[in-house]
């Protein structure tokens, strides 16, 4: 049984969501997502109220079943609140700047390094060695923020790199003598 799948998804006021066929439509107040679910499952609006049941016992049924209100939930808060992910730059010389679409990195390589944002999300650099992401759809904030991250991964014996704010770098001790 599906812990998650079980709960309803409550949505906020101001959200409405509508079903067709296996396809889940949200629109708020932020714009309009939305999410076509596998035929594992059956989903079902009442009101401010969208539940999500398996159709059938098999596992595939129950996997798909806590993914499937797992997007829908995401849906609601993206159209509402939206997501945001942060980043950290430490190092001598690291740092960020917009220029219009293109962030300007700038992380020790003989170059900068111009990343293209794209449709649908929004970064911003408040201070050099700050950026941060937002948007309404969960897998591309985070998927944007992984990309920029991966041009300069934290290092374990300095630190330096790029990092999520709040996120724990594992550190290492250099050589001895």
């Amino acid at each position: 049984m599906s812990r998650i799948g079980k709960k309803p998804v409550e949505l906020p006021s101001g959200v409405t969501a509508t079903v067709s066929g296996q396809t889940v439509e949200v629109k708020g107040p932020k714009g309009t997502l939305s999410f076509k679910a596998t035929d594992d499952v059956s989903i079902t609006v009442d009101g401010n109220v969208v539940t999500v049941e398996p159709r059938g016992k098999s596992k595939r049924a129950r996997q798909q079943w806590g993914m499937s209100r797992t997007m829908v939930a995401n849906l609601a808060t993206g159209v509402s609140e939206g997501f945001k992910k942060e980043l950290e730059l430490s190092g001598v010389g690291y740092r960020a700047q917009m220029q219009g679409k293109v962030l300007k990195l700038s992380l020790g390589y003989s170059h900068d390094v111009n990343f293209e944002v794209p449709e649908g999300v929004t970064v911003t650099a408040a201070k050099p060695t700050e950026i941060t992401v937002e948007g309404i759809d969960s897998q591309l904030v985070g998927q944007v923020a992984a990309n920029i991250r991966e041009w300069r991964k934290p290092e374990p014996y300095k630190g330096k790199g790029i990092k999520y704010k709040g996120e724990y770098i594992f550190r290492k001790e250099g050589k001895k003598k």
